[in-house]
Order: structure tokens, then sequence, then C-alpha cells
């Protein structure tokens, strides 16, 4: 890999880790709660939502050793901080505990809490 490569590597684990604040097993328990089953898009006919499947993926690479990481990980911790990003910005006002906007990013492995 070249070192423009492993440089970018680089900044997606780092940005990765600035948007997923939660571990491993916080973000597993959290994926078995009816509150994180609730929310997000679905596939038409029903079945699991894109932050949850999103949210097992996340999981998958927090216990993975890094030099494990696959290009389909890298991209996926892309597409994790991208999502963070623009969830994050649309905060709406008030308490957040219980909104599904807050679930939405727990699924995604971010709590606005923390």
């Amino acid at each position: 890999m070249s070192d423009e490569g492993k440089d970018d590597d680089k900044k997606t684990r780092e940005e990765f880790a600035d948007a997923v604040n939660m571990t491993a097993k916080q973000l597993r328990e959290w994926l078995d709660s009816d509150e994180s089953k609730a929310v997000g898009q679905k596939p038409a006919g029903g079945g699991e939502s894109t932050g949850h499947e999103s949210g097992r993926h996340i999981v998958r690479i927090l216990e993975k050793k890094q030099a494990d990481y696959t290009a389909g990980d890298y991209a996926h911790m892309r597409k994790v901080v991208g999502y963070v990003a623009r969830h994050s910005a649309q905060r709406p006002k008030g308490d957040i505990e219980d909104t599904a906007w807050r679930h939405s990013l727990m699924n995604w492995g971010n709590d606005p809490l923390k």
C-alpha cells in the first residue's frame, strides 16, 4: 500500500474513532433493545433497518484488530463518519434522551448524550 493509502486509512480510523463513542459491548446491548429496532429506514416489506445493520457491522469492526480491517470495513467506517456528521447536524431542540433522532444515531455507534 502506498503512503497515501496508509494516510487515508489512518484518517479514516481517526474519524471513525471520533464518530463512534460507544463500545462494542454497549452497541451490541443497544442493538438488542426494542428502541433500537423501532427506528430507521427499513426495506420495503419490512426487515432490518439500514442503521441496525450498520450497527452490527460497527460491532464487528470494533472487535477486530486493526491489521484485520478489510476494504469493506474502511468503506463502512467512512459511511459511518458521514452519517454521524449529517445526522448530528439535524439535532432537534429540547430534551433528546428518548427521541428517534438519538436512537438512530446510537444504531450508528454514536450516543449524543456521551
